[in-house]
């Protein structure tokens, strides 16, 4: 799993094209601000593990993210440009509910970026340290 973390003051996100026949239909975006945003790639490496134990390793990468930029609200977005490897979309999908309730339940304010479709991404990121974390999990 590759994931690339951004500290944003603002993040927003429209649809423009969906990419998955089986995703649900999509019409409207978001907008959010001091947030950890959070570029994952499941790789099919992971689908060799227990999806428990992926997501687990996810999250606990995501925490400690935000704790560093002292943020409580994390956006998961399905990014399958950071390797070569691409897990299964239903595998990948699993991982992002799965961590999204675990981060829930730890106290966090969660969302995902709508799954099977490409975005127009607008992003404010400040430069400093801790606000942009490349990983490989």
């Amino acid at each position: 799993m590759k994931v690339l973390v951004m500290y944003v003051d603002e993040f927003s996100y429209t649809p423009a094209q969906k990419n998955l026949d089986t995703a649900e239909e999509i019409t409207g975006g978001a907008a959010f601000t001091d947030s950890i945003l959070a570029f994952v790639q499941v790789e099919e490496s992971d689908e060799e593990y227990d999806v428990k134990s992926r997501e687990k390793k996810l999250v606990n990468h995501l925490k400690w993210t935000a704790r560093k930029n002292d943020c409580k609200n994390i956006i998961l977005h399905s990014f399958a440009h950071l390797s070569e490897s691409k897990a299964s979309a239903e595998f990948t999908k699993e991982i992002f509910d799965l961590s999204e309730i675990r981060l829930q339940n730890g106290g966090y304010t969660t969302a995902q970026t709508p799954f099977g479709y490409f975005l127009d991404l607008s992003i404010k990121a400040p430069g400093h340290s801790l606000a942009r974390i490349w990983a490989s999990l």
